[in-house]
């Protein structure tokens, strides 16, 4: 296992496009690392040169305190497991996996290769399939099967290439939990580039947000999610998608398209002296009024809209409400939405409802608004104005811990398991 350490990162192509902005980030011995972002957004370019198959143009690149910039990708030490699989389609799975020992210059005996593949068969269930070729197995088997290859090496580093995108629905949740478990286990130090928020959220211990090549924010997903520190976090971040709502201060309370809201105090200042805010309200922040604990009213304002439809999804419901769109807003909305890799960022609210809710599309409806939980963004900067950065750096510092917790817990059970 080794931390890696990524200072100041480049990489410009010969043609002068630059695809990763001076990229800096820490990731500690044993952490599970996200890389996450729009397609573009240089997740991938960074993942390839940690490995060594980009040339870094400036930055420094260490693993375990040794810079390692110009060392080849053989001698780096670290595992990747690609996208394809990229499996020898003539090799038996055994074969498969034993095959990076194959190569190492000091050959192990015929034994010691055995005793490893049997292990990394064990702990990913390929026992029943090691006489198999790559082609008669499923999809997950055969990410499975490029996993224990990675394994048997006892590399450094785990690093995954959106393994599981090739995979349906179902699958990809079954080798989700797969790989948690497996990295838990072994403890290794993992780097995992994906597209997908439900695994950025599900497998790492952080996230780094990235945008055109630069790092937005790196965080336990917690964090991000609670705490963005832009506009372009929170709208990467959660789905359904955060919603973006203009606003002004008018004494009390902010002036918006769905009503005139009573904040708490911290958030009308971070919106005074502005002509205008957007406000950042996640669908969860609503609810049916006639939901609403009453111990809970007097934290949030209640509103009146009609929605345009609702969707019913048996333990969750959301109604949609189309409301004005504000034209000085419209220019910045836009460039995020190409920023997102979206069409369009539509004047609709997103509400989410308990799904006991009988209220249809086309009925007038009560709404609450859990105002304390409201961001505010700058239109011109981006900056979530009414971010907690010490609230935020303590939920990342709590996603630490539990992953300490966890890796004891699990390394403990796989010894239990192996004298069994």
């Amino acid at each position: 296992m080794a931390a890696i350490n990524l200072t100041d990162i480049v990489k410009t192509y010969d043609d002068g496009f630059t695809a990763v902005k001076g990229v800096s980030l820490d990731i500690a011995d044993g952490e599970f690392m996200i890389l996450v972002g729009p397609s573009g957004c240089g997740k991938s370019t960074l993942l390839r040169m940690i490995v060594g198959l980009e040339d870094i143009t400036d930055g420094d690149l260490e693993i375990d305190g040794k810079r390692v910039n110009d060392i080849p990708p053989r001698d780096r030490n670290l595992s990747m497991v690609f996208q394809n699989y990229a499996l020898y389609p003539h090799l038996t799975v055994a074969e498969n996996i034993a095959f990076p020992l194959k190569l190492k210059k000091s050959k192990l005996s015929a034994s010691e290769v055995k005793d490893r593949v049997q292990r990394a068969a064990e702990m990913l269930d390929l026992v029943d399939h090691l006489d198999r070729k790559p082609a008669n197995l499923s999809g997950g088997q055969r990410q499975r099967v490029a996993m224990g290859r990675a394994i048997v090496r006892e590399a450094d580093a785990f690093l995954f290439d959106e393994p599981l995108s090739n995979l349906d629905a179902k699958l990809r949740g079954q080798m989700r939990t797969q790989i948690a478990g497996l990295q838990r286990r072994l403890g290794t130090t993992s780097i995992y580039v994906t597209h997908d928020q439900t695994e950025a959220m599900t497998l790492g211990d952080r996230v780094a947000v990235l945008k055109k090549g630069l790092l937005q924010q790196a965080a336990s997903p917690r964090e991000l999610y609670e705490q963005p520190v832009n506009i372009f976090v929170a709208g990467f971040i959660g789905s359904p998608s955060m919603n973006f709502v203009p606003a002004t201060a008018e004494g009390d309370h902010l002036k918006t398209p769905i009503g005139d809201l009573k904040v708490p105090d911290r958030v009308l200042k971070a919106a005074e002296g502005k002509k205008l805010v957007i406000l950042g309200l996640r669908p969860e922040f609503f609810e049916d009024n006639l939901f609403v604990d009453e111990k809970l009213r007097e934290h949030g304002t209640e509103f009146t809209a009609t929605p345009t439809h609702t969707e019913w999804l048996g333990n969750e419901q959301y109604a949609y409400i189309n409301y004005d769109e504000d034209p000085e807003l419209k220019s910045v909305l836009d460039e995020l939405a190409h920023d997102l890799d979206q069409d369009e960022i539509p004047p609709t609210l997103v509400v989410s409802m308990d799904a006991k809710s009988r209220l249809m599309g086309s009925d007038e409806g009560h709404f609450w608004l859990d105002t304390r939980l409201v961001h505010v963004f700058d239109p011109e900067t981006g900056e979530n104005l009414t971010r907690d950065a010490e609230a935020g750096q303590q939920l990342t510092d709590e996603a630490v811990q539990q992953r300490e917790h966890e890796i004891q817990l699990a390394q403990h059970d796989g010894q239990v398991t192996e004298k069994a």
